[in-house]
């Protein structure tokens, strides 16, 4: 009985520790084979093994801020609001534990523009909010791209009238990929970069800047050969309509 208590023991102690091990990775992998199922299924485990750890917490905020926009990109808009409720109340731990301000204040403003995306009639109340709170993340933090990712969503977002810019888009898209990849940062296995690159190229693609936005789709897959997304749909597409014109 005393062996089968302590291998319990060492369960529950390896097992959240094994998790966070292979998180990062299990999502990297989720998102170029384009599994979203086996995103869902890590973040769903890590709701579930929640612990005091900011740094895993924010961690898990990324990983659902990322599955909420893909949900809203496929149109299943009640499992985006329930995964973004979520990620609202983690967000606010962060906040009461006094987590870094820059980060609270770009998820905010995401969170903003994935509302709007589930009602686009309250864009007029939303989107300054959106703005604002990534003008606070940057005034925070200047050196963090998350802030500059949020303007850039904005811009490309917003209609043109008003005042959407694909332009300003792209120039608030470099300068976070400028910041993410300064000073040597590591940027292996960061599903974010590799997004990063996609919002860039379709941009671009956008202006019907063709040549450029096939640069960063090339980007992408020399960082991941494997990028399914953009080797299966993106860039073929691109080509299509490059070719037609």
């Amino acid at each position: 009985m005393e062996r089968k208590t302590s291998i319990i023991v060492l369960v529950l102690v390896v097992f959240p520790l094994l998790l966070t091990a292979t998180e990062k990775t299990r999502i990297y992998l989720a998102y170029i084979h384009n599994r979203m199922q086996d995103w869902k299924a890590v973040i769903d485990e890590m709701e579930s093994h929640k612990t005091r750890d900011n740094e895993r917490l924010a961690e898990l905020v990324n990983y659902q801020y990322g599955y909420i926009g893909y949900c809203l990109g496929i149109e299943k808009d009640q499992e985006a609001r329930n995964y973004l409720e979520k990620a609202e109340q983690n967000l606010e731990t962060l906040e009461d534990e006094g987590y870094e301000p820059s980060e609270i204040h770009a998820y905010k403003s995401a969170f903003y523009g994935f509302k709007i995306g589930l009602s686009p009639i309250k864009a007029p109340i939303l989107g300054p909010k959106s703005v604002k709170q990534a003008e606070l993340a940057i005034e925070a933090d200047p050196t963090n791209p998350m802030g500059y990712v949020q303007q850039g969503n904005a811009q490309f977002y917003m209609p043109p009238v008003f005042g959407g810019s694909k332009t300003e888009a792209i120039e608030k898209f470099g300068k976070a990929m400028q910041l993410m990849t300064q000073n040597g940062r590591s940027v292996e296995n960061d599903w974010n970069y590799l997004s990063l690159l996609v919002l860039i190229a379709q941009s671009y693609q956008e202006l019907g800047k063709w040549e450029e936005a096939e640069s960063y789709y090339m980007q992408a897959l020399a960082a991941e050969p494997d990028f399914k997304w953009v080797k299966d749909e993106l860039l073929p597409g691109l080509i299509k309509k490059k070719n037609d014109e």
